[in-house]
């Protein structure tokens, strides 16, 4: 039974609000959504219901949504190691799920975090689904799954959508508050004036919390408090209006079962509400991401010798200089794995620091807004060409030197960066993992200001300030004190290795050897060896054995890994 049936039909919320949120033809089947058994048609009512459409028929506009999320998730789908049935495991749906909520919102899951120790127990921990659709969780990574069944490309799309449904489509309870704080009720309509401001008090319980953000509402002047307290805060209600806008456009241009009575009216619903806070969530990051550009071009600035470092001394330099930023407590830099110790001078990671959760700008109990990670343009442009799960040193290295770095020019990769991924071909057989920890290593130093290096898993954290307490700032003392130790050591970074931090720990996400394209490419160049050696073998007894050389380069390429 496809998954892609169950995944809506096991979403789950309390009892208190589950006609609101599924609708009470839900309910009605439950009892018969348990079983991967449950016939075709009643977890297409569920599915139905979950996403507030009736009927036993898909609608339009899911096929259309789960049609969207295939076609962005094939480059990579096409480039994970599969099973016979051309399936993948489990640890590969976690991670094309962390992949498309940060490669298409900058959203980094809570429970789908790379740094994590993932585990067959461990496996359905994802924050929202253990809260929201324990069910699911059962069905897709729990004791209800069919160990030997693996998951389908049309699998990973109906769990994502289920997830951008759940993280972003059911914002109620901070818009209730919203509502209410303005004195309304939410069954009550209101004009596009007035749930702009709604949503203007919506984007501050989403930003701060419940407890931050009502306290903030408390004060007369708490609109001067939010400017102080949010770089660029009329750019951000000027955003939130955009999305109330774009919501309206969008009912107008694809009008849905019941928008009949608001559709041409100055009239605005609760769910046009909800469609509104979806569009934020989808969109912050993107619109934030000037802020980060900033950022990061401030880090960039500091990187003399382009390794995609920048000295401690001189992060905290900048901050006694001026700069608002750069102010986090080596510890929790160590925590965020933004910290390289291995040199004789302690540096921080550009991009290690601008994935870190310190600039994540929304911090929501599922989920984190963070910077766009710029790596995954680089990664995708790499699947795209090559294809496949592994790839000859070679098809690699055309594909990256096809690149360009930052400034516009092809990538030039030295001898030592070469050598590096022959090493990690010859450990796995010939071929490099395009899926490993050796070769997100590898891609770091080529583009050290994309792409992260990538710790051991279970040594780094995505850890916000608040998680981390109140250690999480540097003091003005020992800020002093690594500024002018650096200062007595004169310490040149030109002089210094910039590889130091190379290790050879390898972790990959699936079994590389084993799988179908793996398997496949070894067979056709065991058959070929072995055409070769029956040739080689007619040559010896038309022309004797000693017309053919000893240790013929045919022969000696015959090995199987």
């Amino acid at each position: 039974m496809k998954l892609v049936s169950v995944v809506f039909a096991a979403v789950n919320v309390s009892p208190a609000d589950a006609d609101e949120f599924l609708g009470a033809s839900f309910k009605r089947h439950a009892q018969n959504l348990g079983s991967l058994q449950a016939t075709e048609e009643e977890m297409q009512v569920a599915l139905n219901a979950v996403l507030h459409c009736g009927g036993a028929k898909e609608p339009a506009e899911n096929v259309e949504r789960l049609a969207s999320i295939e076609k962005s998730l094939l480059p990579v789908w096409r480039s994970l190691p599969k099973d016979g049935a051309g399936r993948v495991e489990w640890k590969l749906l976690r991670y094309l799920a962390h992949r498309y909520f940060m490669q298409q919102f900058g959203i980094l899951v809570r429970g789908l975090e790379p740094t994590l120790v993932a585990n067959a127990s461990r496996a359905g921990e994802i924050d929202v689904l253990r809260q929201h659709a324990p069910e699911l969780a059962a069905q897709v990574f729990g004791s209800k799954r069919p160990t030997e069944q693996g998951f389908s490309l049309k699998d990973a799309a109906a769990m994502i959508s289920a997830l951008d449904h759940l993280l972003f489509d059911s914002e109620r309870s901070f818009l209730e508050k919203a509502y209410k704080d303005r004195g309304f009720l939410p069954q009550q309509a209101l004009t596009q004036k007035q749930l702009k401001s709604v949503m203007t008090d919506f984007m501050l319980y989403w930003m701060f919390g419940e407890e931050e953000a009502q306290e903030i509402l408390k004060d007369a002047n708490w609109e001067k408090i939010a400017e102080t307290s949010i770089p660029h805060w009329q750019g951000v209600k000027f955003m939130v209006e955009g999305s109330v806008v774009a919501a309206d456009h969008a009912k107008r241009t694809a009008p849905r079962s019941g928008d009949g009575q608001t559709l041409f009216g100055d009239s605005r619903g609760f769910e046009d509400a909800l469609d509104a806070a979806g569009r934020i969530g989808r969109g912050f990051s993107s619109f934030w991401n000037g802020q980060c550009q900033a950022t990061k071009d401030s880090l960039v600035a500091m990187d003399i010798t382009g390794t995609g470092r920048v000295k401690l001394s001189d992060f905290y330099g900048a901050n006694q200089g001026g700069e608002w930023r750069f102010g986090e407590s080596e510890a929790y830099l160590r925590e965020l794995g933004a910290l390289d110790e291995t040199g004789s001078s302690k540096q921080v990671l550009i991009a290690n620091y601008m994935q870190g959760a310190s600039n994540c700008v929304v911090m929501r109990d599922h989920y984190l807004v963070c910077c766009m990670n710029e790596c995954e343009s680089v990664l995708s442009e790499i699947e795209q060409a090559l294809g496949s799960p592994t790839a000859e040193v070679e098809r690699v290295v055309s594909v990256v030197e096809n690149m360009a770095d930052e400034a516009g020019d092809f990538i030039v990769l030295s001898e030592a960066l070469k050598t590096r991924l022959q090493e990690v071909a010859e450990r796995h057989g010939g071929e490099v993992p395009l899926h490993g920890r050796l070769f997100t290593q590898w891609l770091h130093y080529v583009f050290p200001h994309e792409c992260i290096f990538p710790h051991r898993a279970g040594t780094a954290a995505a850890v916000t300030p608040g998680q981390f307490g109140d250690q999480y700032m540097v003091t003005a003392e020992e800020m002093s004190r690594h500024v002018e130790e650096q200062m007595m050591q004169n310490v040149s970074l030109e002089a210094v290795s910039w590889m130091t931090q190379w290790s050879d720990d390898e972790e990959l996400l699936a079994d590389y050897v084993y799988t179908q394209q793996f398997s496949g490419r070894r067979a056709e160049t065991r058959i070929v060896a072995v055409l070769v050696v029956f040739a080689l073998a007619g040559l010896w007894a038309n022309f004797g054995m000693q017309s053919l050389p000893m240790g013929t380069a045919a022969t000696e390429k015959v090995h199987i890994v």
